[in-house]
């Protein structure tokens, strides 16, 4: 995972685990399953009890970014028996989705 600070000031504690990250023991996010067709944005902010939230217009300060990239594919060609006439077209499985790279992800942290 990549870390920005953005600046200056304590941070929020927060701890990976495989594709899962938890924020001060209270929040954790699947980051597996918030991955997309495209990159996903998502804010993480302190709402006005202090609560963790997320997105920004539910929060009042933020706490942490999280930038997901985009889902990558891979296409795996059909191996099977085929007859010559067959043996001309190529027979193409769907598309197969790589699992989440965390390297991939980046986290920005804000002073809190």
């Amino acid at each position: 995972m990549k870390i920005v600070n953005q600046n200056e000031g304590a941070k929020i504690a927060y701890e990976v685990d495989g594709q899962k990250i938890t924020f001060d023991d209270d929040l954790t996010i699947n980051l597996a399953k918030r991955q997309q067709d495209w990159a996903v944005h998502i804010d993480v902010c302190r709402d006005a009890d202090g609560g963790l939230v997320l997105g920004a217009a539910a929060g009042r300060a933020y706490v942490a970014q999280l930038d997901i990239p985009a889902r990558e594919y891979i296409q795996t060609q059909m191996s099977r028996a085929r007859s010559a006439p067959e043996a001309m077209a190529e027979d193409v499985e769907p598309p197969q989705a790589i699992p989440l790279d965390m390297e991939q992800v980046t986290l920005t942290l804000w002073a809190i």
